[in-house]
């Protein structure tokens, strides 16, 4: 299956264009953003979880990526909120439920073989986040090929550094190129975009990523 397979184009998804598909486990559920082959492929995903649902223990060769939006994400004896930010590196393993729901974003198969940390950051955490003038930011990850972040941004505040990779917007309202575009909205850019971007007048907090880690917003 292919979805917003070309990266040579912009790509824009909106809560009005949900689409729920079954996963092959009852109970979860999945709006594919993008997807780049069969069901083990490199891809980007909203995932929800109903109450009591569960996968069973299953490994990730090339990588997984999740920020929890709402709910409450548990691997085994570890559960994670509405914030948190996990990085499971290539061949790494898990066992993924949810007791009473969960919806998160989700990103499988595009991590660098080299990568071997485990990440868990607690973005509710103020010790996280580094204010600039018109928002704050809260570096996630950065290595040679990508650089992750969440930003907070003041209303009509532009984006800092211009066009990124890809965003999700996780609470408020983004404006693109005279567009109002609200929370669960995700975006991606090809190289050389010139994409203008600030927030609504609500503000706006995005989950951000830029190609290479000097470029992002965190930098």
């Amino acid at each position: 299956m292919y979805v917003n397979a070309d990266l040579s184009r912009r790509a824009v998804v909106g809560p009005d264009d949900y689409h729920w598909v079954a996963s092959p486990q009852p109970g979860v559920e999945r709006m594919m953003l993008e997807r780049f082959g069969p069901e083990q492929a490199r891809a980007t995903s909203i995932v929800q979880y109903a109450p009591a649902s569960l996968f069973p223990p299953h490994s990730h060769p090339a990588g997984e990526e999740i920020l929890v939006l709402s709910g409450v994400f548990s691997e085994v004896a570890a559960h994670y909120p509405a914030g948190w930010y996990l990085r499971n590196p290539p061949g790494s393993s898990h066992r993924p439920s949810s007791a009473g729901g969960a919806v998160i974003f989700v990103k499988l198969r595009h991590m660098m073989g080299c990568e071997q940390q485990s990440v868990r950051i607690d973005t509710n955490n103020a010790v996280h986040w580094r204010e600039f003038d018109g928002g704050a930011v809260c570096a996630l990850y950065a290595d040679a090929a990508e650089h992750v972040a969440l930003l907070r941004l003041d209303g009509g505040v532009s984006l800092p550094h211009g066009c990124p990779a890809e965003l999700l917007v996780v609470h408020g309202e983004l404006r693109l190129d005279g567009h109002g575009y609200a929370a669960g909205t995700w975006m991606r850019f090809p190289e050389g975009d010139q994409a203008e971007i600030h927030a609504g007048v609500p503000g706006a907090t995005l989950y951000v990523r830029t190609r290479g880690p000097a470029a992002g917003a965190a930098a």
